[in-house]
């Protein structure tokens, strides 16, 4: 997974989104992120050494097509310029959506008297 700066993963999020055109679908997650590249330990070595809390959580963004994953971390600072950004792309980039079937509702016949 390669990791990149906020404006570099757009563009490469944008190639994403063109070579999806032909075949294909685009997963993104989002999750918060503490800033921690280990495991969380068990309950019972936690006791003994209590992690450090996090004073400020950040945002951990991954997408991927195929075998091509794209990852990037946003601090708490640049989430409102990087989520405008982020909105215009997927608005751009999302207009070979389907829309939904709609089942017929079969309509019941009554007698009338």
């Amino acid at each position: 997974m390669v990791l990149l700066e906020n404006e570099s993963f757009l563009t490469e999020l944008t190639r994403l989104f063109q070579k999806s055109r032909n075949s294909g679908s685009v997963y993104i997650t989002m999750k918060r992120y503490d800033g921690r590249t280990k495991p969380k330990p068990r309950p019972s070595k936690l006791a003994a050494n209590p992690l450090p809390p996090v004073s400020e959580y950040k945002c951990l963004i991954r997408a991927h097509l195929g075998n091509k994953k794209l990852s990037t971390i946003v601090n708490a600072k640049d989430v409102n310029k990087f989520q405008l950004a982020y909105a215009n792309l997927l608005k751009g980039n999302m207009d070979g959506l389907k829309k939904k079937d709609k089942k017929k509702v079969g309509t019941s016949t009554k007698a009338t008297q």
